[in-house]
């Protein structure tokens, strides 16, 4: 299957893959890109095999891929306009089910705030960052020459689904190097957050795919089944925050 691109606007591009005539009320996936690693090009397509569901009775599921070639945190002015018209046109092909965004990086930064623009049923968010202001954690300067670009911000630190609402998110970090990023986000009904001893950054998506946990981990997100996500992530090494804490690690 070749990527198809639904919607351009600005630095924001939507792209699809999936069946062409998909069965009314299927899931969606939408995945958002890091920040890649070719700054002279926007970021490629992640999550791919995950979204589709390849290798489960869910595949060929429909998912859609969202790109930032200017690396603004969901700060770009097209960023929502971008989304909702990627969402519409995915409407329009066949009624939607259930809604999962997923992204990596900046790309769970934006996972987390495409949940405060669109509907979204679920959120799996691997190393997101709490804030890109400067100073917000302290000592974190490792995305700074790309933040410091952005002109404006309207989305300062990552949003969490509102208490009570009808979107979970899972928030994933590997404690070696983004424990400080962890732990700024604030703990609440509705999302769940595990830390990965000695997993770093980079490393952590990478350990998951190892394992073999990713699409069971977007399956349980989908299907709103916490407690076999829970399973999924103790198996692969992950820790409930406060678990860890308290276990002083």
């Amino acid at each position: 299957m070749d990527f198809e691109t639904i919607h351009q606007s600005g630095p924001i591009r939507v792209t699809r893959l999936g069946p062409e005539a998909p069965a009314p009320g299927g899931d969606l996936v939408i995945a958002f890109a890091s920040i890649g690693h070719d700054p002279s090009r926007a970021p490629s397509p992640e999550f791919v095999a995950t979204a589709l569901g390849r290798g489960t009775a869910a595949a060929p599921r429909r998912a859609l891929f969202v790109s930032d070639e200017s690396r603004s945190w969901a700060n770009a002015p097209a960023f929502a306009p971008a989304l909702r018209a990627g969402l519409v046109a995915e409407a329009m092909r066949a009624p939607l089910g259930r809604v999962a965004t997923i992204g990596q990086s900046m790309g769970a930064f934006c996972a987390l705030v495409a949940a405060r623009v669109v509907p979204v049923d679920a959120v799996l968010a691997f190393g997101p960052q709490w804030s890109i202001l400067p100073g917000a954690v302290p000592g974190e300067m490792r995305w700074a020459d790309w933040t410091g670009r952005i002109a404006a911000v309207d989305w300062p630190a990552a949003p969490l689904p509102l208490a009570g609402g009808p979107t979970r998110a899972w928030l994933f970090h590997g404690a070696a190097e983004d424990l400080a990023q962890a732990r700024a986000f604030p703990q609440q009904s509705g999302s769940d957050q595990l830390i990965f001893p000695g997993l770093g950054h980079s490393g952590l998506v990478a350990h998951l795919k190892t394992r073999g946990a990713l699409a069971g981990l977007l399956e349980a997100a989908l299907a709103g089944d916490r407690r076999r996500l829970l399973r999924i992530a103790g198996s692969a090494g992950g820790m409930l925050r406060h678990r860890f804490e308290a276990a002083g690690r």
